[in-house]
């Protein structure tokens, strides 16, 4: 019975170990450089014609931190025209920028 109750400590303390080891509470960079697009995306003028457009865009970022718009697959000229024009060689604010990595994001504008 002794050493089932010091397993079950053991087990509880690996646990909690484990759990405040995690540290959830930062954002990754991927997570932010999204969030930073979806705001330079936000002010369109797309209108109820034109809602639910879609693209599938591929960039990288300079030593810069500028983004660097290689493709934007879409349907609609208009769309990659619009996306290109607000992202192109526009700055994040990353801490640790990977020049040269190829990123793919999907876009979705709804009106």
């Amino acid at each position: 019975m002794r050493k089932l109750s010091l397993v079950v400590v053991a087990a509880v303390l690996f646990a909690t170990g484990n759990v405040m080891a995690n540290d959830n509470t930062d954002i990754g960079p991927a997570k932010s450089l999204s969030s930073q697009i979806s705001v330079m995306l936000a002010n369109n003028n797309f209108s109820e014609i034109d809602s639910d457009l879609t693209a599938q865009v591929r960039f990288t970022l300079n030593s810069e931190g500028e983004i660097v718009v290689l493709s934007v697959d879409s349907q609609y000229e208009r769309m990659e025209r619009f996306v290109k024009n607000s992202l192109n060689y526009k700055k994040v604010d990353l801490s640790k920028v990977e020049e040269g990595k190829i990123y793919t994001i999907p876009v979705r504008i709804k009106a």
